[in-house]
């Protein structure tokens, strides 16, 4: 997992072909649940490049991203990109590796994205 700790790595995101990013507070027990569904997404698909940012300690790069992205923040949250433009976005609840896997599965075969559980 790639973490996101200066403006650069923003770009690097949001260059990849596809990638998904993961926001995330450690402070919130919300996210304690949605990190271990990441992890599992992560584990099912190790070659996907996932970043993540630390709402709490990088506000002002995940403001950036919210700006860059026009998706406004939400944590725990969870963006699906294709070179830089929002495919899906999930945030509480829906940050499941249930839904990440089939929107990122519907991505990779150019399929209509599955309805939404948000």
């Amino acid at each position: 997992m790639h973490h996101i700790a200066v403006s650069s790595d923003i770009d690097r995101l949001l260059c990849e072909p596809l990638a998904v990013l993961y926001k995330h507070s450690p402070t919130c027990s919300l996210c304690t649940a949605s990190a271990r569904e990441v992890e599992q997404f992560r584990c099912g698909h190790p070659d996907v490049p996932l970043y993540q940012v630390d709402v709490l300690a990088a506000r002002a790069l995940s403001r950036d991203i919210a700006a860059r992205t026009g998706i406004a923040h939400e944590s725990p949250q969870i963006i699906l990109l294709r070179g830089g433009t929002p495919l899906w976005h999930g945030s509480h609840f829906a940050v499941t590796a249930t839904d990440l896997t089939a929107h990122y599965d519907a991505a990779c075969v150019g399929a209509p994205a599955p309805p939404s559980t948000d």
